[in-house]
């Protein structure tokens, strides 16, 4: 393979393809917009799968992320004002953990570390992408690092950076669905244990996600319409925790602290068929993922291994072409739809307060607990996609 392939972004995403394909030999050219190190100390909760474990577990990386994770061990799901709830036991399916909760940063350091490893892999940081072109054979992506503008070359360019918008960059187009909700997140401390248990609470106004992490502590994404979370910023913290605990319960006690609170606004979205040649995007700069089932990421992690594969079981003449193009999105397609379409059937069925609906909601949580069947279905797809 003469020249790099090229990934723009060099998130978990992005790193997790990088060291992928470094495995296995491929030259790789990684360009980051941000200064070497600046996500190290991001305590964003990210929840891992337990398929997402077993990619970072080839990758070699995993035995130095588990010191700081936090394991899942059972989840539990309930709506509020109703007697309806469900759990799921990582025991009865044969698996050490549901997930883990492990912050940004932390695997961000450590993908970093393997790379520096990896002679095949070029990490450019600071390198802004600024343009896209493309004739029949390779794409070339021009950026710019210092005040200086470069050019660079690949059969194959990897989109795979989600925190910029760069649609209108590369030419792409997509569908969007905005919910007019903001999600609010932040750290709580609890009064009692969390026993790794993971809660998902439903109310009327959204659902509410506790993310064991730590000993007692739990990640927090709060969820719900703009004129709803926007006035939650403003309470004290005494006042925040007091209207958090009246949605909750008092499954872990009383909340104890909080951290600082932020919010930003939610939305499904997905790039349209695109088949601009040699370029392919990835993670959440392909589809982005209301966080109500901890989907998002780990799709994108799917992603990359399952572009890792395609490009090591391709020629080199093969890169970028539309037939292998058209191969990827055919290998990613369920698995992609079938997170867009679980993340939104939640939010449209849990997150109303249209009369009667919540006696359904609750008869439904209850069938959901009896029928294993329905239960495995849905681990299944939390864990691996499938």
């Amino acid at each position: 393979m003469s020249e790099p392939i090229i990934i723009v972004g060099g998130g978990p995403v992005g790193a997790t393809l990088a060291l992928l394909l470094a495995q296995r030999g491929v030259a790789v050219t990684v360009l980051e917009a941000r200064q070497q190190g600046a996500a190290y100390g991001e305590g964003r909760a990210l929840a891992l799968s337990h398929g997402s474990r077993r990619i970072l577990e080839k990758l070699g990386v995993w035995n130095k992320l588990a010191p700081h994770a936090t394991a899942i061990h059972t989840i539990h799901v309930s709506q509020k004002g109703s007697i309806g709830r469900s759990k799921l036991y990582a025991s009865d399916y044969m698996q050490e953990a549901l997930g883990y909760v492990l912050s940004y940063g932390a695997l961000s350091e450590a993908l970093a570390l393997a790379l520096t490893e990896k002679p095949t892999v070029n990490f450019i940081f600071e390198a802004i992408a600024e343009a896209i072109t493309h004739s029949g054979s390779q794409a070339s992506v021009s950026y710019s690092q210092a005040g200086e503008t470069y050019t660079i070359t690949s059969p194959l360019v990897v989109l795979a950076d989600g925190g910029r918008s760069l649609d209108a960059l590369f030419g792409l187009a997509r569908e969007t669905k905005e919910y007019g909700h903001d999600a609010l997140i932040s750290k709580v401390r609890a009064e009692l244990p969390h026993h790794n248990i993971a809660y998902e609470r439903f109310t009327p106004n959204g659902p509410m996600a506790l993310l064991p992490n730590g000993e007692r502590d739990f990640s927090l994404v709060w969820t719900g319409k703009k004129e709803y979370i926007t006035p939650l910023l403003a309470l004290s913290d005494a006042e925040f925790l007091t209207q958090f605990h009246q949605q909750f319960g008092d499954r872990v006690g009383r909340f104890l602290s909080v951290e600082k609170r932020m919010a930003f606004p939610l939305k499904l979205s997905q790039l349209k068929a695109t088949d601009t040649p040699h370029l392919v995007v990835i993670g959440n700069a392909a589809q982005t993922m209301h966080p109500v089932a901890g989907q998002g990421f780990n799709v994108g992690l799917r992603d990359a291994e399952s572009l890792a594969q395609l490009v090591v079981a391709s020629s080199a003449t093969a890169l970028g072409t539309a037939s292998m193009l058209d191969a990827y999105r055919a290998s990613r397609k369920n698995d992609t739809k079938g997170g867009l379409f679980f993340t939104d059937f939640l939010v449209n069925i849990f997150s109303n307060d249209v009369v009667g609906a919540s006696g359904l909601r609750s008869v439904g949580l209850g069938l959901f607990d009896i029928i294993k069947p329905i239960k495995q279905h849905l681990v299944s797809k939390m864990s691996f996609g499938k």
